[in-house]
């Protein structure tokens, strides 16, 4: 939903929100809103570490504001979501994520904010994405409305390069392509069911995770080299990253 859209300040006050844009794979999205009046929420300069202590706060419909307190405990990442993205970096926490939470932050002891917590990212699993993504996707969305992101067009999976196979390549595994979809960015491009996918525009791809990290920002919509082994040989394609909608 775009129009329409209200918030409701800690004072009482419903004031109409404009869109500005969204991003569906991170589950984030940016409002404006005229005269609010309200100070913006301190982001935390400091790293977050694993043992940090912090708080969730979030708010429900019926019980107002609500806030429950724990300690980091998983900083990962990458992280493959349900929405066919991966996610750089992301925070656990064991406070407790009452409904509600998505969408509040997640603050250290002096109150600064140190990610945004989420449920709809991992089968309803409670995460924060770190502010400093935060920042980046939202600084974005306000510039242009939506996050460019990029796909080939394949189905793959994980595979170990025999020696044999390797073609001079000094990295252990690779993507098996199983699959390419007809009139695919891949398919426009030249790859083939059967090629083993090892490098995009220089990097090398270890697994599916390197390549959705690649597949994003300025590489979308610009034909970049795409390095595969096929049968005993190394061989350098051009393909031009799709825009996924």
């Amino acid at each position: 939903r775009e129009d329409d859209l209200t918030i409701q300040t800690h004072d009482k006050r419903t004031l109409p929100a404009q869109f500005v844009g969204r991003d569906l794979a991170t589950d984030l999205a940016v409002l404006r809103v005229a005269d609010l009046g309200l100070a913006a929420a301190t982001a935390s300069e400091e790293t977050a570490r694993v043992g940090q202590m912090v708080m969730a706060v979030g708010r429900t419909a019926n019980d107002g504001p609500m806030a429950s307190s724990g300690v980091i405990s998983i900083i990962g990442g990458p992280l493959r979501t349900g929405r066919g993205v991966t996610l750089e970096r992301y925070i656990r926490t064991d406070a407790t994520p009452y409904p509600g939470f998505s969408g509040g932050p997640l603050i250290d002891m002096q109150g600064a904010v140190i990610g945004i917590l989420t449920t709809g990212l991992v089968n309803g699993i409670a995460l924060a994405i770190p502010m400093d993504i935060v920042r980046n996707i939202a600084d974005t969305l306000v510039k242009q409305g939506y996050i460019k992101r990029g796909y080939l067009g394949i189905s793959s999976q994980l595979v170990r390069l025999p020696d044999a196979q390797r073609a001079g390549q000094t990295q252990e595994h690779g993507l098996l392509i199983v699959k390419v979809d007809e009139n695919s960015p891949a398919e426009k491009g030249g790859l083939m069911l059967g090629d083993i996918l090892v490098a995009l525009d220089g990097h090398a791809i270890n697994d599916s995770e390197d390549l959705q990290i690649l597949l994003t920002g300025d590489r979308v919509g610009k034909a970049i080299p795409v390095d595969v082994i096929r049968g005993n040989t190394l061989q350098t394609l051009q393909v031009t990253v799709g825009q996924r909608k």
